[in-house]
């Protein structure tokens, strides 16, 4: 990329160009201990690998999780066949129409990165049925360039390798939208890192807890893990959601729109949001002259959906950054969201003091 970038795009990029999907997410939380350890007084993990950092602010007030996940959607190494080519498994939800002819990163045990493409048999010798719909993904194979199964053990690939989608990070010419793969979720991440940044040297009524958890791409499980350890009393999931204003897309479908704001998820396939707590999110945006989207994503879930049944139940709210093309080698996304989402998240923890807590709980 040639653009002159800021310190928040550098974080951003190397955030996004991590190779993590769920169970090996080692890149990722690398990366977001290297920007997050700073701005917390500790860090902790679970036994599963998620980045717990704590900032203290009032040591007996409540404890807000805020989380991001880790892990991104990605393949893993099955079969190697006789030929050389890798056969996979999907790791997280894939559409087959966007995934032939991409590139991948096959990451080696021993660290190594080899390039490969997913290929399929051409359309050319399919019957003309078979052209109109959507390849199998049981059917595709990634070629790395090898000649035989030898060669390819030779460079050290194995059953269970991660496959990472291989994508640049890039500015786009309107400057304000950032195209890359993984935004799925190290975006949340990056806001977590960003809140606690902010609160650094503030005063908040309260415990936070800025978390990158693993393993959402496969059923919200490291914000499992993570909640049950830190035990909080206010659960925020920052996640992605849908973005409904490229073509074909109806309002009945998706509402939202980048650059128009954090997405309050009032209902998703995981929970149905806490009333109290989106209550307050929304009159603190609107207090601070914080565009906010409402939205409804019935087909999909968030860490949120893990959070708020963890031990005695937790009140939560998802909140989202619409993108587009998520679950795809590359999507889409405006800055303006993620500045809006930090300042909105920021302002309501500095609202939540035990007292506030206890009178959301049960609205």
């Amino acid at each position: 990329m040639t653009q002159q970038v800021d310190e928040t795009l550098h974080m951003l990029k190397e955030l996004t160009d991590a190779r993590a999907i769920a169970g090996n997410e080692k890149e990722s939380r690398e990366v977001m201990e290297k920007y997050i350890t700073p701005s917390a007084d500790e860090i902790d993990h679970d036994n599963l690998g998620s980045v717990i950092a704590k900032k203290v602010g009032d040591a007996n007030g409540p404890k807000i999780m805020v989380a991001g996940h880790l892990d991104e959607v990605g393949f893993m190494v099955t079969q190697i066949t006789e030929k050389g080519f890798i056969k996979f498994q999907t790791v997280g939800g894939w559409w087959g129409q966007v995934m032939l002819a991409q590139r991948v990163q096959i990451v080696t045990s021993k660290g190594e990165t080899i390039v490969g493409v997913i290929g399929s048999k051409p359309p050319h010798i399919l019957p003309a049925a078979q052209r109109s719909k959507t390849y199998e993904i049981k059917d595709m194979f990634i070629d790395v360039g090898a000649t035989s199964d030898e060669e390819v053990k030779e460079w050290g690939i194995r059953p269970g390798d991660m496959i990472a989608p291989y994508f640049e990070f890039t500015v786009m010419k309107n400057d304000k939208h950032l195209l890359a793969k993984a935004w799925d979720n190290r975006i949340g991440c990056a806001i977590a890192i960003e809140v606690l940044k902010r609160l650094k040297d503030e005063q908040h009524p309260n415990v936070v807890y800025g978390c990158g958890v693993v393993q959402e791409e496969v059923g919200l499980r490291g914000s499992k893990t993570a909640t049950h350890k830190i035990n909080p009393d206010i659960g925020f999931a920052v996640d992605v959601g849908i973005a409904g204003d490229t073509p074909g897309i109806s309002k009945s479908e998706a509402a939202s729109e980048i650059g128009k704001g954090p997405q309050i998820i009032v209902y998703d396939g995981s929970m149905v949001s806490h009333r109290g707590l989106r209550e307050l999110v929304v009159e603190t945006a609107e207090e601070n002259d914080i565009p906010y989207q409402y939205e409804a994503i019935p087909g999909g879930g968030t860490d949120a959906g893990s959070i708020h049944l963890t031990m005695n139940g937790v009140p939560a709210l998802s909140i989202g950054i619409a993108t587009r093309y998520i679950h795809s080698h590359a999507g889409i996304l405006h800055r303006d969201d993620f500045d809006n989402t930090v300042d909105l998240v920021v302002a309501v923890i500095k609202k939540l003091d035990a007292e506030t807590v206890k009178r959301i709980t049960f609205d």
